[in-house]
């Protein structure tokens, strides 16, 4: 629903009722700012002086409560609400595609308890990353997420997108150190999950709204698993001749079930944009790794690790590059090195099993270099989340001049990802491992669900009728 003049006056009132004059905002800088996230199609779009669809309204509840009142208020009137933390995104999961109001939930940012017992964490979803991974530390305990984005992004982001951080490899993503939530639906009902996500209750709600990107509701408190800081963290470097070998010793380790903190392997490309910018003279294909916990476990596993990389034909650089790799982890991805407007680039990561990873990496590489010659493409990739059964590949394509007409770049971006994502789904992978898929990747959705998808979307019908949760994102669309 559109509203307009006393109506939308009407509808401001109620929600300045519901969290406090000053914490509805109007301010035009403001809403555009908060109209978008760090998806690149939505920045060149501003950058190329295009009008953005722009929120009424900033909205900024303060408590569970509050969020509930403001979430009936927008049911009642049917107007859109998208769920906002840090805004870290890329995938357009915060755009305001349609309008409506944006619920920006950073002023709930409290630690509201630590079961240092248990070793659990309860807090609000706005806690900044940076902020709540300090705080912990103080206390000889960790998040141990640790994503490139621990800046500027949040806890509830963190499970909204199924996130990973740089230590899933032993620790797990987002999903599985969460224990439970409180989420209010979009009628303005508070429920929680149960308080352990492991028991033979019937299907599990947990995971239903893990991932959901403020679709189904908005996640207020979450439980979540935390860890002892390690005894002792070490590191190594190690070269190897091509991607095949880094592949397979990385495949070996993981189903030795050795528990490597971190497997961060490198292709050339990703070497020269990733590694060189911390001031290492690199080239070629490099592994880090990291294994912690107490120090005579963590050098039996390395030592175990070292090996099998060395019996498929790689080289020990020793500790010091990979200690400078822990040290520098993060510079890659901040200004002035990270990729930004006007570069075109993009990230069609995937995760597969072992035997479908290097035919999907070969695939994807040729396809950006060849079909996209005439742009001067360029792909690169690392593989940076290892499970049992597989592994992750986060790579990028990059266009240095891309078309200076907004509809032509437009159709370019949309075009290289919709050619690399047919890639992963037709071997054997799936739309994205941990950035999400916003409206990035939505109307992908079915191609890779099938007729599965249509069970989301009755999901979604019965929770959210009116279509009032962030409409437009996940391939849900608005009706």
């Amino acid at each position: 629903m559109k509203l307009d003049n006393y109506g939308l006056e009407m509808f401001r009132f109620e929600l300045e009722e519901a969290v406090g004059l000053e914490n509805v905002i109007t301010v035009e800088e403001t809403r555009e700012e908060l109209s978008i996230d760090q998806y690149w199609l939505t920045h060149m779009w501003k950058e190329k002086g295009k009008d953005l669809t722009l929120p009424s309204f900033i909205v900024r509840p303060g408590a569970t409560e509050e969020t509930s009142k403001v979430m009936r208020i927008c049911n009642t009137y049917k107007i859109p609400v998208v769920p906002r933390g840090g805004g870290s995104g890329t995938a357009g999961g915060a755009a305001t595609i349609h309008g409506g109001i944006v619920l920006d939930l950073t002023r709930m940012d409290k630690v509201i308890d630590i079961d240092e017992k248990s070793l659990i964490l309860t807090a609000q979803t706005g806690i900044n990353g940076r902020v709540l991974e300090d705080y912990l530390n103080e206390k000889g305990l960790m998040l141990a997420h640790y994503p490139s984005s621990v800046d500027i992004s949040t806890l509830g982001g963190y499970i909204a997108a199924r996130g990973s951080g740089v230590m899933s490899t032993k620790y797990g993503k987002a999903e599985d150190m969460v224990l439970s939530v409180e989420v209010v639906l979009p009628d303005g009902r508070i429920i929680d999950t149960l308080t352990t996500p492991n028991h033979a209750c019937g299907p599990g709600l947990l995971q239903l709204f893990v991932g959901s990107e403020g679709t189904l509701g908005v996640i207020t408190k979450v439980r979540m698993r935390l860890d002892p800081l390690p005894e002792s963290r070490m590191f190594r470097m190690i070269q190897f001749s091509t991607i095949h070998e880094g592949l397979e010793a990385g495949r070996e380790i993981m189903i030795s079930r050795l528990k490597p903190a971190v497997i961060r392997l490198y292709d050339p490309g990703s070497t020269e944009k990733s590694l060189k910018t911390t001031g290492v003279d690199l080239d070629g294909n490099y592994m880090v790794l990291m294994f912690d916990g107490y120090k005579e476990l963590a050098e039996i596993e390395m030592k175990k690790a070292v090996n099998i990389c060395l019996e498929n034909g790689g080289k020990d650089l020793g500790t010091e590059l990979g200690k400078h790799w822990w040290d520098t982890r993060y510079v890659a991805y901040k200004p002035p090195v990270h990729p930004a407007y006007p570069l075109l680039y993009g990230t069609p990561e995937t995760v597969t099993t072992y035997d479908n990873i290097e035919k999907v990496y070969i695939e994807k590489k040729k396809l950006i270099e060849e079909k996209y010659k005439q742009w001067n493409a360029k792909y690169t990739a690392h593989f940076s989340h290892w499970y049992s059964w597989g592994t992750m590949i986060y790579d990028r394509f990059y266009v240095e001049n891309p078309p200076e007409d907004a509809k032509e770049a437009f159709r370019l971006y949309n075009e290289m990802f919709a050619e690399s994502s047919r890639i992963n789904l037709e071997n054997g992978a799936i739309l994205n491992e941990h950035h999400g898929i916003g409206f990035k990747l939505g109307w992908l959705m079915h191609e890779q669900y099938g007729d599965s998808f249509d069970v989301l979307l009755d999901i979604k019908k019965v929770i959210d009728p009116k279509c009032i949760m962030n409409p437009g994102k996940l391939g849900f669309g608005i009706w």
